[in-house]
């Protein structure tokens, strides 16, 4: 019998559990990626472009091996390779594969695209994965989804009474209006109500890569929680490339790293009830710290400015220079969408100024919230920092619903119980964790340049924004203003940078979240 029969039981029946293994497409590539390399290295010191067809075979062994052995990698970068990835599971996707900045991905979304299925990672290694343990682990993630059904029900109607309150919504309203109310309720009842879905949850997207990115990865792909799953579609990516051009690889002996530091000495001594007490108490209470930051920011960043514009501080004074870089009246630059500011010389003067923040969300808003490449953020293992105890963030829909609370709580009990029944009978680590839930507390320690965070806090303190990367944001907003008033006036979402100077007001059109944020940020309350 397993360890979870104790436990209550959803008033749902436990859905079959669907699994498959990795599917690896590759969807889009250079015709000629390594030959394309080695033309772009003899390009460098030739006196016209060397196209891929006059490459010989002296030139690939030679320049490639001193191209490639001695660093000098751009020429690797070149080439881009377009994958479709399918019953990848959503812990490898976090852990591994948006672990680092240089990808593109377009991913399912679980915030809007309803999970009727369960299809979920399972493990195959059959040796450390015995009948009565695979049993327990495909019963969590069953009865996960179970509780994710019920859970989308109760929280709809919830749901929908507060956005038909919003936007004054009733009876006899237009039939039109009235769905579109339901539809968006439908919408929040799924994004809340996926935080109990397993981590192991599949997910399919389309993913791009650099050549020498795919190099590294491939290099490295023992250093994250998931590196079975990790090996399974590294080698699957890598063969189709090699189908394509086996030299691309073939002429390389760069084998994955197998004995990480992170695996070795370190492992010994972690402790994750210890790490997790000690960093809930620096951060009392928050979301996310202000844990430090640049404390001459004002004036590097207006030193900055005048020296892209060749002026003195007696014709700009720093207030004044900071008021012409952030005040979006001054600035078109802070109304555009297109997220330009690297490409705006004045705008790359706000590179100066760093923050530092240690935050806490859950590992399907972190997952979200990594995609900010250019906000970097020191990520944990969870292997190592796991706890015995249940550690999770409950979202503000979940917390206002007794019924919803009640069902919550027991889903997290099950799925740290699993876990833990699998951990107690020998299972290692990295397949225990994939029973944890969605709602998984994450602790990171974030930073970025203003310029970055600016773009992040425009997006993320927008209504429409996921709940605890908009409480993040908002608390960071609020401590930047703490230290540097005249750096965070002009904070805020797209609307209240845009109201009265331009039109649109919101650039969200048809998903308008119905409330004029802009005529009171940040002091309007957020109701869901």
């Amino acid at each position: 019998m397993s360890a979870l029969m104790a436990l209550p039981i959803s008033a749902f029946p436990a859905d079959p559990l669907e699994t498959a293994s990795p599917r690896v497409t590759l969807r889009n590539f250079f015709a000629h990626p390594y030959d394309s390399a080695i033309a772009a290295a003899r390009t460098c010191y030739a006196p016209r472009i060397i196209s891929p067809e006059e490459i010989t075979e002296k030139q690939r062994a030679n320049i490639g091996a001193a191209t490639f052995y001695s660093g000098h990698h751009t020429v690797y970068q070149h080439a881009h390779f377009e994958f479709g990835l399918e019953n990848v599971s959503r812990q490898f996707v976090w852990s591994f594969l948006h672990a680092h900045p240089f990808y593109n991905s377009e991913q399912q979304s679980q915030r809007y695209v309803r999970l009727d299925r369960a299809q979920a990672y399972v493990p195959s290694e059959d040796n450390l994965f015995g009948p009565v343990e695979r049993a327990i682990y495909e019963q969590a993630i069953a009865r996960a989804w179970s509780y994710y059904r019920e859970l989308s029900q109760i929280l709809e109607s919830q749901a929908r009474a507060i956005l038909a309150d919003i936007w004054h919504v009733g009876t006899m309203s237009h039939p039109r209006r009235v769905e579109k109310v339901k539809r968006a309720a439908q919408k929040r009842a799924i994004e809340v109500a996926r935080y109990v879905l397993p981590v192991a949850a599949f997910t399919t997207m389309v993913h791009t890569l650099s050549g020498i990115v795919l190099h590294r990865l491939w290099h490295m792909q023992a250093a994250c929680d998931t590196p079975s799953e990790s090996r399974a579609i590294l080698e699957a990516m890598v063969s189709r490339v090699r189908e394509i051009d086996p030299q691309f690889f073939d002429r390389f002996d760069s084998a994955p790293m197998e004995n990480l530091p992170e695996w070795q000495s370190f492992a010994k001594s972690s402790n994750g009830e210890a790490f997790a007490a000690e960093f809930d108490a620096h951060l009392a209470g928050q979301t996310s710290k202000l844990v430090d930051y640049s404390p001459r920011a004002m004036q590097a960043v207006a030193s900055a400015y005048r020296a892209v514009i060749g002026i003195t501080e007696n014709d700009c004074s720093d207030a004044e220079a900071i008021d012409r870089l952030l005040n979006p009246e001054r600035n078109p630059y802070r109304r555009e969408t297109l997220d330009i500011g690297v490409n705006a010389p004045m705008m790359r003067a706000l590179q100066h100024a760093n923050f530092t923040f240690a935050k806490k969300i859950s590992h399907t808003a972190d997952s979200q919230d990594q995609r900010h490449r250019t906000v970097p953020g020191s990520r944990p293992l969870l292997t190592l920092a796991d706890t015995r105890s249940s550690d999770y963030i409950v979202p503000m829909l979940i917390r206002d619903n007794a019924r919803a609370r009640e069902i919550y709580e027991t889903a997290m009990a099950e799925a740290w119980t699993a876990k833990n029944a699998l951990l107690d009978r020998g299972v290692p680590a990295e397949i225990a964790l994939y029973l944890l839930p969605n709602a998984k507390s994450i602790r990171l320690v974030e930073s970025g340049s203003l310029l970055h965070l600016l773009h992040k806090w425009t997006m993320r303190t927008c209504f429409n924004a996921q709940e605890e990367i908009y409480q993040a944001s908002m608390e960071e907003v609020q401590q930047v203003r703490a230290v540097f008033p005249q750096l965070a006036r002009y904070i805020g979402p797209p609307c209240y940078l845009r109201a009265g100077i331009t039109t649109p007001i919101c650039t969200e059109g048809s998903h308008f979240c119905g409330v004029k944020v802009w005529q009171d940020f940040s002091n309007i309350q957020r109701r869901i």
